[in-house]
């Protein structure tokens, strides 16, 4: 009799139909660059709404986090550099808290710390003129992720040494895309992505389909990828000559210097974070050991072109063409 009555209750009642997802395409600026947002919704009142949501928190990252701002979080760190332990918000001690993380596993190839010997090299490339000796030494001097210490119960974040600057310019990026995606997530909208033409984070794939379709930088290859972070990193197109030699905008903190090697990385991830960290480290670390660290990390893949004597070579992990 009971099971009777589930049934009849059960045919006596009627679901509400799924309204059809559609796309919608966003684009603002923010973070220095162009932001895309891609994400499917039921009416373009939805669709906007959880854009202007999702762009408004890259926003307040953006103010939090960008060096180029006097006023941002990040600069009132690095101007009390020397000054013992600082509050901080559980924002910006997440991405510290992750930058020591990637800082200890490739023996500091990344570096948060390196904010000087980016400002340097950003002058170099704008005046066309080589760093001085002198100038390098100083840089360098300012450097080094064991001079920022952590204390996540306190919540606070501490530059050890007088001058200081912090640069989150290699994981910032993904950091925001993984927060505007949780953003749209929220609003119900799951099929999503957000790119800031380096890097992207990728939700659900689109309706009906295996996932979304990326192109992997400067080939024709495409990946279909859904629920992961993407970032390239290279020097490809951004460098400098000087003195007849070719230098890369991605510093290797160990030298000061700009990276020599002409080379693109692409790396797949868990999250847009990692993925934005880890392009730049396998970048310093080169093919070698930058691809041996990628295999080692659980959900990481890694394609990477370079030149030798003026020839092409490219490699990548193992898992990676299984993506296609």
């Amino acid at each position: 009799m009971r099971a009777a009555l589930v049934l009849c209750l059960l045919g006596s009642c009627s679901l509400p139909e799924e309204q059809p997802l559609s796309e919608y395409k966003f684009t603002e600026s923010h973070m220095g660059t162009k932001v895309g947002v891609t994400l499917y919704a039921p009416s373009p009142e939805k669709a906007d709404e959880a854009a202007h949501a999702a762009f408004a928190e890259i926003a307040a990252i953006d103010a939090r986090m960008s060096d180029y701002k006097p006023e941002s979080e990040l600069s009132r760190l690095s101007a009390s550099a020397g000054s013992g332990p600082q509050k901080v918000s559980l924002e910006l001690l997440e991405v510290l808290t992750a930058s020591q993380h990637y800082s200890e596993l490739s023996g500091g190839a990344f570096d948060v710390t390196v904010g000087h010997l980016v400002r340097l090299w950003r002058r170099a490339r704008k005046e066309r003129r080589m760093p001085s000796p002198e100038e390098l030494r100083t840089a360098i001097v300012m450097t080094g992720s064991k001079n920022l210490r952590l204390d996540p119960a306190a919540r606070t974040a501490e530059l050890a040494k007088s001058g200081m600057i912090l640069d989150l310019g290699a994981i910032a990026k993904g950091y925001a895309c993984d927060r505007a995606l949780a953003v749209l997530a929220r609003h119900g909208l799951t099929s999503a992505f957000v790119d800031t033409g380096g890097g992207m984070a990728l939700g659900d794939p689109p309706p009906g389909r295996p996932g979304w379709r990326i192109r992997v930088a400067d080939t024709e290859q495409i990946l279909v990828l859904s629920r992961c972070g993407v970032s390239t990193s290279g020097d490809w197109d951004q460098f400098v000559i000087l003195d007849g030699k070719r230098y890369s905008h991605i510093v290797d903190p160990s030298t000061g210097l700009g990276l020599t090697r002409r080379e693109l990385v692409t790396v797949l991830a868990p999250d847009g974070m990692s993925a934005d960290a880890l392009s730049t480290t396998i970048s310093v670390l080169g093919p070698e050991r930058g691809l041996r660290l990628a295999e080692d990390l659980p959900g990481v893949e890694a394609w990477m072109r370079w030149e030798e004597a003026g020839r092409p070579c490219t490699a990548t992990t193992p898992g990676f063409t299984r993506k296609k």
